[in-house]
């Protein structure tokens, strides 16, 4: 895997991945930005819940699932001090489909959270993981 950054002006970035997407990162203007594009740590979040999402459809579509839709809301705390890393977060699934098994989202998430999301595990190291999740049908 690999990905530039390149500065921009003041404290922003341009990141560019290696599959050629690019994505803007800006800080706010109080700490010198011109609030152009998300913060470094939002994009984190973002992408450790893209990380468990992909996971949690995969592992619902395979069990034959009625998945229609799927969202996360993210909710996380950092440390006051330098280096200001996560210390909790939490997040919450909303699973919408027909006839959905509680037991298949519940599996599917603990599948993703303890053995395949990487972004997950890593972040684990220093903050409190949880999860919970709440099923409509449509």
């Amino acid at each position: 895997m690999q990905a530039r950054l390149k500065w921009v002006d003041g404290v922003c970035f341009m990141g560019e991945t290696g599959s050629g997407h690019a994505v803007v990162m800006d800080g706010a203007p109080e700490g010198g930005g011109r609030n152009l594009g998300p913060r470094p740590m939002e994009l984190v979040l973002l992408g450790t819940a893209g990380c468990t999402s992909y996971d949690v459809i995969t592992i619902l579509k395979k069990s034959r699932q009625d998945v229609r839709d799927c969202w996360v809301d993210i909710q996380a705390d950092r440390a006051d001090a330098d280096p200001k890393v996560f210390t909790r977060i939490h997040f919450h699934f909303v699973v919408v489909g027909r006839e959905l098994k509680p037991d298949a989202v519940e599996r599917a998430i603990k599948l993703s959270a303890e053995k395949y999301c990487s972004a997950s595990i890593m972040l684990a190291k220093t903050a409190d993981i949880t999860h919970d999740f709440e099923l409509r049908e449509d």
